[in-house]
Parts: C-alpha cells; sequence; structure tokens
C-alpha cells in the first residue's frame, strides 16, 4: 500500500532468502522497518541448574548473524533495527508508534515463551495495527501436511511416510533486492563483553552468508553430501556432517533452500546422496511439530506421557558430565568439545545423553538445559525432544561399546583427552577396565591422577570391554525370535 509502513520483526528467521514475513511486509508496504530485539531475559541465571539459559558460543554465533543480517539488509538500501531490553511488547509497540505502521510481521513460533511473547506484541499494539504471524520454521509448510499440524500422528515412521508420499515441499522464494525503510536510530550491535560474556573463537561462523557458503561448499565444491550417511555418525573433525543444524536453527538457512539444492544437486551428478540428510529434515520437522501438538508438557521430568521417574539432583555429579570428568573417555571428549567449540556430533549427543539420564541418572531436563546454553545450533524443539527421546523413550546406549565403533582408533577421543595420548586404541575406551587388569603399569599412567575413575558402573560395559580387547567392533548378531 502506498504510503504505508510494515514492521518486520526478525526472530529465528535471520535471512533475506525465502523469508515469507519479510516478502509479506515487502508486499504490502511502501516501507518496511526490520527489528530485532535483544531480549536480556535469554542472559538470565538459570535457577536449576545454575547456569545462563545462553552461553558465549551461542551470544558470538547470534551476533555474528546479526552482523550479516545488517550487512545484507544495507547492500538492498535498508537497515536492521536493533532494541534491547526484557519487554519486547513495549519495544514493539513503541516503534509501531515512532513510525506509525499499520501491520507488524513475525514467523511463528510453537513453544511457550515464544508464543508468549507472541500474545503480549499483539495486546499491546493500538487497535490500528495487526500483528500477522507466518509459517516459515519447517521443510513442510504447515498447510500442507496431509493430517491436522496440531496432531500428527506419532511415532516419527507415521508421519514420514505420509509426507513421503502426500506432501509437497514448497519452492523457496527469492531474495529481496531492494527495500525502503524508516528514518529511525538502527541502534548499536552490543558486544559479549556488554551482555556479560567473554570473547570466543567460532569455529562456525554465523550468518546467512556462512550459511549458504557452507551448503554450496558441503554439495558442489566437495561433494561431502555423497558420503553423508556413511559419515554421519563420526565425531572428528568439520566434513563429517553437513554442518547446516546452527544455520537451520537461527534461520539463517532456509531448510527449503537446503531441499532445492539437494535435489538439483542430485539430478546434476546423478547421485541421490542427500536422501538421508533430508531424511534428518524430516526428523527436524517432527520435532518441531511434536512440540506445537503437546505444548509444555513436552519439559514435564516424565515428559509429555508423564512417565514415572525418580531422578537425581546430584550437582557434583551433573559438574562432572558437564567438564568431561566423568571417566569414561567417548563422553568426556565430547563434552569437552562442546564446552570448547559449542558443537557436538550427532553421536555424541547420544551418549552424552544417555549417560547422564542412565548412568548417572540425573534429570534429563538439566541436560537439555545445559545444551541449551552451549550449542550454537539449539533449537527448543529439537533439543528438548531429542533429550525427552533419550531419556525416556528408547534403549541405553553404551560409551564404550559406541567409542569402540565409532572411533576404534582413538583419534576422537585423543584430540580432546590429551592426557590419554599414551593409551594404546581401542582399550584406550574404558582405562579403568585397564588398569583392574594391569595394563597401565607399563605405561606408567596412575588413573586418578592423570584422568579419572568413573563414578558408576554398568554390567554392559564388561560387555563393551571383551569386545574392546579384541577389536571387534562387528555389531552383535541379533537372535532370531521363535516361531
Amino acid at each position: 500500500m502506498a504510503g504505508t509502513t510494515g514492521i518486520y520483526w526478525v526472530r529465528n528467521d535471520l535471512r533475506l532468502d525465502d523469508n515469507d514475513p519479510l516478502l509479506t511486509a515487502l508486499a504490502d508496504h511502501e516501507r518496511v522497518v526490520v527489528v530485532y530485539y535483544l531480549d536480556e531475559r535469554h542472559f538470565r541465571q538459570l535457577a536449576t541448574p545454575d547456569i545462563r539459559k545462553t552461553g558465549p558460543y551461542r551470544v558470538a554465533f547470534l551476533l555474528e548473524a546479526l552482523t550479516d543480517l545488517r550487512q545484507s539488509l544495507r547492500s538492498i538500501g535498508g537497515d536492521l533495527t536493533l532494541r534491547w531490553g526484557d519487554d519486547p511488547a513495549a519495544a514493539i509497540a513503541k516503534l509501531v508508534a515512532a513510525t506509525q505502521a499499520t501491520d507488524v510481521y513475525v514467523q511463528r513460533e510453537v513453544t511457550r515463551e515464544e508464543v508468549d511473547d507472541e500474545i503480549a506484541v499483539a495486546a499491546a499494539l493500538p487497535p490500528e495495527c495487526t500483528l500477522h504471524t507466518l509459517w516459515g520454521k519447517t521443510l513442510y509448510h504447515a498447510d500442507d501436511l496431509p493430517f491436522d499440524p496440531r496432531s500428527i500422528p506419532e511415532p516419527f515412521r507415521n508421519f514420514r511416510k505420509p509426507l513421503e508420499k502426500e506432501a509437497v515441499v514448497r519452492e523457496p522464494l527469492a531474495a529481496p533486492t531492494t527495500i525502503r525503510g524508516v528514518d529511525i536510530p538502527p541502534g548499536e550491535l552490543p558486544t559479549p563483553e556488554e551482555l556479560g560474556y567473554p570473547e570466543v573463537t567460532l569455529v562456525y561462523p554465523g550468518g546467512e552468508s556462512a550459511g549458504r557458503a557452507r551448503l554450496a561448499y558441503y554439495l558442489d565444491e566437495s561433494h561431502l553430501i555423497a558420503n553423508y550417511r556413511r559419515t554421519r555418525n563420526l565425531s572428528l573433525g568439520g566434513d563429517y556432517s553437513s554442518k547446516f543444524s546452527a544455520y537451520l536453527a537461527l534461520g539463517c538457512l532456509s531448510p527449503r533452500r537446503v531441499h532445492a539444492e539437494v535435489i538439483r544437486y542430485g539430478k546434476d551428478h546423478k547421485n541421490y546422496g542427500g536422501s538421508s540428510l533430508l531424511f534428518e529434515m524430516r526428523w527436524r520437522d517432527f520435532f518441531i511439530y511434536q512440540a506445537w501438538k503437546h505444548g509444555d508438557a513436552i519439559f514435564l521430568p516424565g515428559g509429555f506421557k508423564r512417565r514415572t521417574h525418580d531422578w537425581s539432583y546430584d550437582t557434583e555429579l551433573f559438574q562432572r558430565w558437564c567438564s568431561g570428568r566423568t571417566g569414561i573417555p567417548f563422553v568426556d571428549a565430547h563434552m569437552r568439545e562442546l564446552d570448547a567449540t559449542g558443537f557436538m556430533s550427532n553421536r555424541g549427543r547420544v551418549n552424552c545423553a544417555s549417560f547422564l539420564t542412565r548412568d548417572y541418572r540425573i534429570d534429563w531436563r538439566w541436560g537439555a538445559a545445559w545444551f541449551e546454553n552451549r550449542l550454537i545450533d539449539y533449537e527448543v524443539c529439537a533439543n528438548w525432544l531429542n533429550w525427552h527421546t533419550q531419556a525416556l523413550e528408547i534403549y541405553y546406549t553404551s560409551p564404550p561399546w559406541q567409542g569402540l565403533k565409532y572411533d576404534k582408533d582413538g583419534s576422537y577421543v585423543k584430540t580432546w583427552l590429551p592426557e590419554l595420548d599414551a593409551l594404546p586404541a581401542p582399550l584406550v575406551h574404558a582405562p579403568w577396565k585397564m588398569e583392574a587388569e594391569g595394563m597401565l603399569d607399563a605405561i606408567a599412567f596412575d588413573l586418578d591422577a592423570d584422568y579419572h575413575r568413573p563414578q558408576t558402573t554398568n554390567s554392559k560395559w564388561d560387555w563393551a570391554w571383551e569386545r574392546i580387547k579384541k577389536g571387534d567392533s562387528s555389531s552383535p548378531r541379533r537372535k532370531k525370535k521363535k516361531s
């Protein structure tokens, strides 16, 4: 509409490409103000466990993504307006008054804190201004599902199969080439120090530009996607998996853009190596729609099925787990990588979650909160429902056995636990067993002085130890059921 102004409120959609709320605002209005609200509530201290809601790597990744978005907007004539505080509703309403905006556009979310903010903003707007929530987080649009998105079928296979047969992924929308804003103070981007965080160096840089570069590298430049299914369960290095997750979590990459590029790559190279990657992206959709379906119940101690559990709240054991001092090398190495980089492989997340909840028996919500603090690819639905699944739904994962299977030569463990460098592989995955059988004597390695002794035991580790000694990483054969 000629002469009118709209506001696009950015949250977890930090990109120009394939951005429905932004493009809708631009189609409806002559001028559009793009605003990001830096919510101080996201940096608060949690009561239990005693950690901050957001950690230094997540903050650094977010600030890089915001810097990149601002640069992209300025390159087409606009800007990114930044506001701070702990009341987004008041800030958006003030911006509406200052710009005479008639509409506010935002990507719709499904979890409590984000939905409450949408409700509060809508209530704070003047009668002549409307809040529009638009869907944009998922691979499959909510309107295109072959079932009600708020009551999706479960488990995952019952969700996935109808999608693959009946649903279509929409084509991504092109980024805008021009934008006209409003002459208002844009606000300065804070430093990590101003938010109370130390400076850290990111292994994976934030922002849409970095996300698109990673997509291009993983497909056409390196052809790594062809090996995704074979390598995705590894942990060492930057190329065993796509590393798209952080860019998807903050919306620096559109899931539909990833889909389109994977399909295009498969046609170009007559190699559909991306099918396994798209399978994992359907899992991401499943968690988002599952969170919409179950609401706050996904945060209950017993999960949305309200299972009975007698959780422990042992802070000393929890700190051992957080800092990678459990005495279980495959767990400790992954936890130290997380603490040092803000990233951890899928294989590591499975094992670390299983160990915390099944061996230490600590409330899974503490583990989910620590991952929320640390992971640069934190996404509320995926994080909390992955933890929910590992703690409440599926079988135990034995870290010594998993270490043998996925890190037989010990290279990953020794990268993050250099104190174990003298121990031979694959025995390095169970140093307490080496001690019990006198294997450490000739190495002059003291388990307590040089590393850590496990604070718990599990009979399944004994079985793994026998396989470790043989170097037999073949999967055990399943017994056939008697007819």
